[in-house]
C-alpha cells in the first residue's frame, strides 16, 4: 500500500511549480521540462486538476495553466482522495461479508486508532504549507 500514489505525487508537484509562477500561464511543456515527467501522463493529471476547478486552463498559443484556488485552500488530503480515492486502512479481508469478529478485533481496533491519527496530522497539511517548509530548506 502507498499512502501518496505516483498520480498524486506529480500532481502536487505540478501544484507547487504553478504556485510558484505567481499567476503566470505556465505552459506543459515548461512543466514536462522542468518536473521531467512524461508529457501524455502529465496532461491527464493536469485535465483532472482544470475538471476538480484546482487549475484554470488556457488554450492556444500562449495556452497552459494557472492556479484556480489560492494554496492555502489546496490539501493534500483532497489531491489523494481525487487521485487515488478514499483513504481507508481497515478494509476487512472479508470485504462484502460481515464479520462475526468486528467488535472483539484487536486489529481492526488498532488499524483504527492509526487511521484517526495519520488524518489528524495529514488535514492541516495545505500547498501553501509544504511550499513554506521548501522555502526553509
Amino acid at each position: 500500500m502507498k499512502l501518496i500514489t505516483r498520480d498524486t505525487d506529480y500532481a502536487l508537484r505540478a501544484i507547487c511549480s504553478i504556485a510558484k509562477s505567481k499567476n503566470k500561464i505556465v505552459p506543459v511543456s515548461e512543466l514536462v521540462k522542468e518536473l521531467k515527467i512524461p508529457r501524455p501522463f502529465l496532461r491527464k493529471i493536469l485535465q483532472l486538476l482544470s475538471k476538480k476547478k484546482i487549475f484554470r486552463s488556457y488554450k492556444g498559443s500562449g495556452g497552459g495553466f494557472t492556479l484556480a484556488v489560492p494554496v492555502n485552500k489546496i490539501y493534500l488530503l483532497d489531491l489523494i482522495k481525487i487521485f487515488q480515492g478514499p483513504i481507508k486502512l481497515n478494509e476487512c479481508f472479508l470485504k462484502r461479508k460481515t464479520c462475526p469478529n468486528t467488535k472483539r478485533c484487536a486489529l481492526k481496533k488498532k488499524i483504527n486508532k492509526i487511521e484517526k491519527y495519520m488524518f489528524k496530522e495529514l488535514r492541516p497539511v495545505t500547498v501553501a504549507s509544504l511550499l513554506a517548509k521548501d522555502k526553509e530548506g
